[in-house]
């Protein structure tokens, strides 16, 4: 601490009031005590924390916790001897129960023994110390928490059958590989890290699959591919891009081609997949949860989608159906009766765009049951009800004669009548007969569904039928 070279030529003489102001601005709080350490005076220079005259009359020592009271005596002691005590942080107990930090610093002042106490609220430190401490512990609680979700997936990587390699996305260099990439390959995984990626395919294989890695950055994953690995391995190639910290990087699955002859695909069942996939309608197989597992190419441009990844996993009622009706009941009756002929609903894509298609289909059983779909546009095919048109053309024929015989109100009695019965049957025919689907199709209840079955005469139900 330094003191001033010559206070009473720079500073001069101060009355009592002049220096009370200077204290209150320069600390924010004054403790004025007498030879006895009792609180004569005080002044608060900013936020009051405490009551108007709390603390007169008391020693200083009865307003601090427990474990500060040695600190206010050794500041006492050093104050009376004629010397600056060294600054302390004391923390006084409040009438709230709360404790309230304060760092001060005392001197004598005058021959009457009394000692000024300076004080520096650390209210604000200590919220920002534990601020501190807390996001002290956050981070070391998330960095625990990184570190076991690391050790779980790094044994998950180490220990998992499919190998797998992680290569750099820009220089692909080997950046990991596990024990089953490695055996595959036929080396350690030591050595594959920081190869470049061709080093482990055969010559005759390595321009094709660096072209797939390099078309990898645009579309973000590729399917199997098959090439020869250097060992003269035959494996299908998988991989997907990520972006990892700053950069970006690839995962790469190597599956080994089974060589056996129960697992080849016969010539003409390969023939069969390439036509499938050529089809102009669209083919889809989905599971029971009715997610997409495969599809043809026509059903990614009727649905407008760029890539089979896009589809893949996805639920079909994304983009197959007016409403969860439609599905529901088109899977009811695969379920139910085994396949599904020419069912007439809508396709909608992610960008609005709606088209009318005809939907037929099969269930397959087995150990994982399936179905499959083929899907095809009814405006592409042109394909529309003869029957139905004749009809509607006779009935519109027959309502235009009977203008200037039947008042109009009558005739659009009778139109909305029409159009009611159609639409009922209609969704009778949709739903197989199922009333409750019906129903629920039109956007009636069931009992409205009964009363116009029983006015038009359809359904074939008993007057009182009320179920």
């Amino acid at each position: 601490m330094t003191q001033f070279y010559a206070p009473e030529k720079s500073i001069g003489a101060m009355d009592a009031n002049s220096a009370a102001r200077l204290l209150v601005a320069a600390s924010d709080i004054t403790l004025v005590l007498d030879d006895k350490g009792v609180i004569r005076d005080f002044a608060v220079g900013g936020e009051s924390f405490t009551k108007d005259r709390e603390w007169l009359g008391q020693k200083w020592i009865e307003t601090v916790t427990v474990e500060s009271r040695p600190k206010v005596e050794d500041m006492l002691r050093e104050a009376q001897n004629n010397s600056i005590a060294r600054s302390r942080e004391i923390n006084h107990r409040l009438s709230s129960g709360q404790d309230l930090p304060i760092r001060y610093s005392a001197f004598q002042i005058g021959k009457s023994g009394r000692v000024l106490a300076l004080g520096r609220d650390l209210r604000m430190i200590s919220q920002l110390q534990q601020r501190l401490m807390e996001a002290q512990r956050t981070t070391e609680h998330e960095f625990l928490r990184l570190r076991s979700a690391e050790t779980r997936y790094r044994i998950l990587f180490q220990m998992s059958e499919e190998a797998v390699i992680i290569v750099d996305a820009h220089s692909l260099r080997t950046v990991d590989a596990n024990p089953a990439a490695a055996a595959l390959i036929e080396t350690t995984s030591g050595k594959l890290v920081g190869r470049p990626l061709s080093d482990i395919f055969d010559v005759s294989a390595r321009v094709a699959m660096e072209g797939q890695l390099e078309s990898i950055r645009t579309i973000g994953r590729i399917e199997a591919v098959r090439g020869r690995l250097a060992s003269q391995r035959e494996c299908w190639m998988s991989a997907s891009f990520f972006r990892h910290d700053e950069g970006a990087q690839i995962l790469i699955r190597l599956t080994p081609v089974l060589d056996s002859a129960a697992t080849r695909i016969p010539a003409v069942k390969t023939q069969v997949l390439r036509v499938i996939e050529s089809l102009p309608d669209a083919f889809l197989v989905v599971d029971q949860d009715r997610k997409v597992l495969d599809a043809n190419t026509s059903f990614l441009e009727i649905a407008e989608l760029s890539s089979l990844s896009q589809a893949r996993g996805q639920p079909l009622d994304r983009w197959l159906g007016r409403s969860n009706v439609d599905v529901n009941v088109l899977f009811s009756n695969l379920r139910d009766h085994g396949s599904v002929r020419d069912f007439t609903t809508i396709i909608h894509t992610d960008y609005g765009a709606t088209e009318e298609v005809e939907v037929s289909g099969v269930a397959v059983p087995g150990d994982n049951p399936c179905y499959g779909l083929v899907i095809h546009s009814v405006a592409r095919r042109g394909r529309q009800s003869q029957p139905q048109a004749e009809d509607q053309a006779r009935s519109a024929e027959q309502l235009a004669e009977l203008v200037g015989r039947v008042p109009l109100k009558q005739l659009v009695r009778e139109t909305v009548e029409i159009t009611e019965r159609m639409c009922i049957e209609a969704s009778l025919r949709l739903t197989g007969d199922n009333r409750a689907a019906a129903a629920q199709m039109l956007g009636l209840s069931r009992q409205s569904l009964y009363d116009k079955l029983r006015r038009y005469d359809l359904g074939d139900l008993p007057q009182d039928d009320s179920n």
